[in-house]
């Protein structure tokens, strides 16, 4: 017995000392320092942390922060084959799918919205890092695509904010083909004289680095975000050296000529805005019949 108790005789006091559960998603803590934040003051600064970290966050964040008033209507992307090739690692493809789904509340990892950026009518599409790491596969590949001759359609500026592990591997070739294929899409978009902005999100790599993350009018950056097509540890252990300190990240790419501008995410918006607002005034004209 404790002396508390002794001097508190007939007085239960555990329940005074009772481990009280906390909810976990109330406090995220920042990876650069360690502070623990509070989740609601993370959402009134865009999920930046105080000391500069660019939290990854989803589409609807993304339509939510970039489109004026927040408002936007979501266009559905077509649906493409499911597990064509019968995959199976350590778990099957189909579970895979099945799991992610429930996690992001999504089909894959694309959303597409179209509203207004500073006036400016804007198609966007956002790829989504929690859907199986944000990778490219027939599904995908589709929704881009459809995102594409929507922005046609509807005479639209078209954005794309990449955030990507690559093409998906459990897909096979039928992946890699999404690189063609969205490649042609822009085709589409650039011959109609529509302006297309890509937002370089952390991380982009691999396939779709090597196809539309890296074919905009614009490449904007966020801070620190991991840019390049295979990964650091790969590429030390194919030179057998050393990556310099900051390789890949966006300002080194920004300082190398792949990246034309790096932007702080809560300044994102009214850069966006200004850079639509200038591509869209300088659309050619359409000829008289």
């Amino acid at each position: 017995m404790s002396w508390l108790s002794k001097s508190t005789p007939g007085v239960n006091i555990k329940p005074l000392f009772a481990k009280r559960d906390t909810p976990g998603d109330l406090w995220v803590k920042c990876p650069k320092t360690g502070e623990l934040l509070y989740k609601r003051d993370l959402e009134q600064s865009q999920w930046v942390t105080p000391a500069g970290v660019h939290l990854r966050i989803g589409p609807q964040h993304r339509f939510r922060y970039l489109f004026d008033n927040a408002k936007w209507t979501e266009i559905e992307a077509p649906g493409a084959s499911e597990d064509p090739l019968g995959f199976t690692d350590d778990k099957p493809y189909v579970e895979r799918l099945k799991s992610a789904r429930a996690k992001t509340g999504r089909i894959d990892a694309m959303a597409i919205g179209h509203g207004k950026i500073g006036g400016t009518p804007t198609l966007m599409i956002a790829q989504d890092f929690d859907f199986l790491g944000g990778s490219l596969g027939m599904a995908a590949g589709e929704a881009f695509i459809t995102a594409a001759e929507e922005a046609v359609a509807r005479k639209s500026a078209f954005v794309c904010v990449a955030a990507s592990g690559g093409a998906r591997m459990q897909e096979g070739t039928l992946s890699l083909m999404q690189l063609a294929r969205t490649t042609l899409a822009l085709q589409e978009v650039k011959q109609a004289g529509l302006p297309y902005v890509c937002i370089i999100a952390d991380p982009t790599s691999g396939g779709v680095t090597a196809s539309y993350a890296m074919l905009g009018d614009v490449h904007i950056s966020e801070p620190n975000a991991f840019i390049g097509f295979s990964g650091p540890r790969v590429i030390e252990q194919t030179i057998r050296q050393k990556l310099p300190a900051g390789f890949q990240r966006a300002e080194h790419q920004h300082e190398k000529g792949m990246v034309d501008i790096v932007v702080d995410r809560r300044e994102m918006k009214a850069k966006l805005a200004a850079i639509l607002s200038i591509l869209m005034a300088s659309r050619p004209k359409a000829s008289a019949a």
